[in-house]
């Protein structure tokens, strides 16, 4: 049985190479060969700190590489060659069969039995818009699945841009005037909006009934829309749906400004594609339960079998401050007390050599800190770059960490001045919000707080991979009753209140001052 065989060359070559980094090897890899031998679909969260680290790969990887019949490996561009020129070519080099291995957008042919690896962006596609690219019924297994609820509404995001009001004018050159005016008419009216930090802001009624009416006038006689370019055909699709979410990104330097549409739930869109063919989803945190109830009603996944490995708490705990005593960040004493809770801290990781990164996305306050910081410690502070020393202090928003965190050494020290709730200040926020609201739904639980809980788990990764220091001064997760499920995800953590009671050293130190949830 594959399972068996499986467990047997991943248990001999684990042993032969001393491998020891990840305790779930075995029984990830019998699961994986129990999805393809029975063509069950599995949705596996490996832990954050395994997944920032990749130990898991090898795991289904043995299993896909022993699988007799062809199957499909999506993974991002950025573990492309991690995988192919790294993880495969050690286990090939041990397994007896040499089974063929390709990448690329597009199946390689019929007669192909071989692990065909690709894009998310590039299967995605093929499955939502019916391009019969990658053949139906072959086992398909999603690396960083945590990402894969974005790489869906990515691709079914609609984007019109200069050059797509250039098509509209050239499919109606009778009615060229008409399109260039409406352009002009939205451009000033969308430059009259006031700056905000996030560069966007939705559609309003106005300039939603402009795009209606050209569009009516454009049909007038053209019933098939055959003149239609294409993506004008998918923004007229989505545009009238009540789920749909429409704004405009806009650069003010360059007067530059592109018109986008998306559905705000992706499900009812993707649903019927998970049918085509069986899943293995693995991610490192995708819901705070096993059975990732939440997850799977967000993506219109069916039922699966769902396992989660929870952190090993002799390597993976970390330090975790939570002070009482501070203001809540929307109030005015905040910013004083968080700038000097932040130098206390940047003094108390210089006990141990390591990257120390604060977390701030207010661009102004982020600013702020950077100077007040950079006054006190000089150029070993930096603002959202990779380019860093060994005892840098990185002050970034949560997106450039998210983003460069594995490009980056692993922090000792990790500073959250809010906590990652997404800010309803951002306009493609406080649309999906009114959405939820319409819906009756409670937008705060189902929206606002698993966003919050999974960027939790995805930025403290490296500081547990490192058994480092995590301080949130962000009062609410004391005293708002959310409070409890943020401290779950955060565990194995050592909690500490008081600042003397703090110790920024070496892991061996919790011992000394454990004081577990």
């Amino acid at each position: 049985m594959l399972e068996a065989m499986v467990h047997e060359q991943l248990r001999a070559f684990l042993r032969h190479h001393g491998n020891t980094d990840w305790p779930h090897h075995l029984t990830m890899a019998r699961l994986a060969a129990r999805a393809l031998r029975l063509g069950r679909s599995s949705l596996m969260q490996t832990g954050t700190s395994a997944f920032y680290q990749g130990h898991y790969r090898l795991s289904y990887l043995m299993s896909l590489l022993m699988w007799p019949e062809p199957a499909i490996l999506i993974l991002p561009e950025t573990l492309q060659q991690t995988v192919l020129l790294g993880d495969i070519p050690r286990l090939q080099e041990w397994m007896p069969s040499q089974k063929p291995v390709h990448w690329g957008e597009e199946w390689p042919g019929e007669t192909f039995q071989g692990l065909f690896l690709t894009r998310p962006e590039a299967w995605l596609r093929d499955r939502l818009n019916q391009q019969n690219r990658f053949p139906a019924g072959i086992p398909v297994f999603i690396d960083g699945a945590d990402s894969l609820e974005q790489w869906i509404r990515d691709c079914l995001t609609v984007t019109l841009d200069a050059d797509a009001w250039q098509s509209l004018m050239q499919a109606y050159p009778q009615h060229q005037a008409l399109v260039r005016d409406t352009r002009v008419r939205l451009t000033h009216s969308i430059f009259q909006h006031p700056p905000n930090p996030y560069q966007c802001h939705l559609v309003e009624d106005t300039e939603r009934q402009a795009l209606l009416a050209i569009r009516q006038v454009l049909l007038d006689g053209d019933v098939d829309q055959a003149s239609m370019p294409t993506p004008w055909k998918q923004f007229w699709a989505q545009v009238n749906l009540p789920e749909s979410l429409q704004w405009v990104r806009l650069n003010r330097a360059t007067g530059q400004w592109t018109l986008n549409c998306a559905p705000i739930d992706v499900a009812p869109f993707i649903e019927a594609c998970w049918q085509q063919q069986p899943l293995v989803l693995m991610g490192g945190a995708l819901d705070t339960t096993t059975e990732a109830i939440h997850y799977r009603q967000r993506l219109g996944l069916g039922d699966m079998t769902c396992l989660k490995f929870n952190p090993d708490r002799q390597t993976e705990e970390i330090q975790l401050y939570l002070p009482d005593r501070i203001p809540f960040p929307n109030t005015a004493e905040f910013q004083p007390v968080l700038l000097d809770e932040l130098a206390y801290l940047v003094v108390a990781g210089t006990s141990r050599v390591g990257l120390t990164v604060v977390l701030v996305d207010d661009t102004p306050l982020k600013q702020q800190v950077a100077t007040v910081l950079a006054s006190q410690f000089g150029s070993r502070v930096q603002v959202e770059t990779t380019d860093l020393t060994e005892n840098a202090v990185l002050v970034t928003g949560w997106q450039f960490w998210q983003e460069y965190q594995t490009q980056l050494p692993m922090p000792t020290l990790l500073v959250m001045a809010t906590l990652p709730l997404p800010s309803l200040e951002d306009p493609l926020v406080a649309g999906r919000v009114a959405y939820y609201k319409r819906s009756r739904q409670d937008w705060f639980r189902l929206y606002l707080l698993p966003t919050a809980l999974t960027a939790l788990q995805r930025a403290i990764a490296p500081v547990r991979a490192n058994q480092g220091t995590v301080a949130i001064l962000d009062n609410r997760v004391n005293h708002r009753s959310y409070g409890r499920q943020i401290l779950e995800v955060l565990d194995p953590a050592v909690r500490f209140h008081q600042r003397q009671h703090l110790w920024i050293a070496d892991p061996s130190s919790l011992s000394q001052n454990r004081q577990r949830f």
